[in-house]
């Protein structure tokens, strides 16, 4: 995932919504119930963690109990001092008050997701360390940790997560994933080990595969509690040993067995925030809403389409229909390599506006970049007296949508359909569109000679691409 490219745009609830969720995740619940109940009694120790004798009563206070109800006493603690619920006044006497950012619990949604994101980043920075048992056997003599031991790099295991983190966003935001449905762990796994251009995995990858999914199990249980993530772990069967009866009768085709996740809301959020800090592209759904139609325009260009739908709708709802058509025709102008693009989209916002938009469109039948757009969608709404194109404008027209679907989807199957059926259509089609003056003639007749799969008719548009290239002086 490169940071120059755009993400898919995210949708994401609103901020209210997530601060609720946010005090309510675990992780954040915990640290500020421990930082409200902290006192001038309390004592940490030099690391800032609550010293042994104080943990069963932060446990009580919690409401835990077992054998593990110490440790996540002590874990909330830390999150509550790493997040400035908690400050240490006296390191040397190990005395503590509460933090000025316990307040920001209270204020406003932007304020609960700083605080709740500062938790993530702890959390975070947790799941990339390795088993703590592993950590104390790796102890050096001189109190430090050998890493070579532990077969651990903590550059690697962090990038590793953020890979595996950043595929589950794509998948969550992507038009083609599951969205809000969960996604199977050695999917997962499998989306940042295997090659993209490998065939068959190897036993090797395999294996590889298999490794990650067990990292990626204890991460993700550490991940859920603070909110990121919806997790249903591996099943315990699949990791006993293979002489062992299993305790019940098993599906062996249950794929939710091997580990299921789904990016949350607030997950979801937390993600994009990390994203947009890291460099990336990251838009969400509505950022458009308040700008011009040049940055409508421009900014859905390569947003897949139902996202730019939900977004065109979210423009509009703040304008009246004649306004905003009116201001969508004069940024769709323009002989700069995105016009095209920038011109399918505002026919495409343009077709979510009523009738009360129809003068708008009857303004720019004359327009040679316009007049071919506004004759459709005035045809569409059924208006009257709507006067027929002269050649050229159809001409025109089509060169202009097919340099915009090749800009919006490549060589998709459904470009490829759009070429067949306008040299099938249109008999001579090249000896004309070869003169068209759009600046994108020539590169849309090469493409529909690289597209048309009749040998014949494809050479005939390599020809005319030729032909219009050194008419542009190309």
């Amino acid at each position: 995932m490169s940071d120059s490219s755009t993400l898919p745009p995210a949708r994401l609830r609103p901020e209210a919504e997530l601060a609720r969720d946010a005090l309510s995740a675990p992780v954040l619940a915990r640290a500020a119930r421990l930082a409200r109940w902290a006192g001038p009694d309390t004592r940490v120790d030099a690391g800032g963690g609550l010293v042994e004798e104080q943990l069963p009563a932060a446990a009580q206070q919690l409401g835990l109990s077992g054998d593990d109800a110490a440790a996540y006493a002590s874990e909330a603690w830390r999150i509550a001092v790493d997040t400035g619920l908690v400050e240490i006044t006296d390191e040397e006497a190990g005395t503590v008050t509460a933090g000025e950012d316990l307040a920001l619990l209270t204020g406003s949604p932007q304020d609960v997701l700083g605080v709740w994101l500062t938790a993530l980043e702890a959390v975070l920075a947790d799941a990339s360390v390795p088993d703590l048992d592993d950590l104390v056997d790796a102890m050096a003599e001189g109190g430090e940790v050998d890493l070579s031991s532990l077969d651990w790099d903590p550059d690697a295991e962090s990038e590793f997560l953020d890979g595996v983190l950043g595929n589950l966003y794509l998948l969550t935001v992507g038009e083609d994933g599951p969205g809000d449905a969960p996604v199977p762990l050695p999917a997962l796994a499998a989306s940042v080990i295997v090659p993209s251009d490998m065939g068959e995995p190897s036993n090797e990858v395999l294996e590889q595969v298999s490794d990650a999914m067990m990292r990626l199990d204890d991460q993700f249980r550490l991940l859920e509690p603070v909110g990121l993530v919806e997790y249903q772990p591996i099943d315990e069967a699949l990791m006993a040993d293979a002489d062992e009866e299993p305790a019940a009768p098993v599906d062996e085709s249950d794929v939710t067995r091997y580990g299921m996740v789904r990016l949350t809301p607030l997950g979801l959020y937390g993600l994009r925030a990390r994203l947009l800090d890291a460099g990336f592209d990251a838009p969400a759904v509505g950022d458009l809403a308040d700008k011009g139609a040049d940055a409508l325009l421009d900014g859905t260009a390569p947003f897949p389409p139902a996202a730019a739908h939900a977004e065109t709708e979210l423009w509009l709802a703040g304008r009246g229909p004649l306004d905003a058509a009116r201001e969508l025709l004069a940024a769709a102008r323009g002989s700069d390599p995105g016009a095209p693009l920038r011109r399918l989209r505002c026919q495409q916002a343009l077709s979510l506006v009523g009738a009360e938009a129809e003068p708008a469109l009857r303004e720019v039948l004359d327009d040679a970049e316009l007049g071919g757009l506004a004759r459709v969608w005035l045809t569409e709404h059924g208006a009257r007296d709507v006067p027929a194109p002269p050649q050229e404008m159809v001409f025109w027209l089509t060169i202009d949508t097919v340099a915009a679907q090749l800009a919006a989807e490549g060589n998709s199957e459904e470009l490829r359909a759009l070429v067949e059926g306008l040299a099938q259509q249109h008999s001579g089609f090249f000896d004309t569109a070869w003169r068209v003056e759009h600046p994108a003639t020539p590169d849309v007749l090469e493409a529909m000679g690289r597209l048309h799969p009749d040998k014949k008719i494809a050479k005939e548009a390599r020809k005319a691409a030729f032909k219009a290239r050194s008419q542009q002086g190309g």
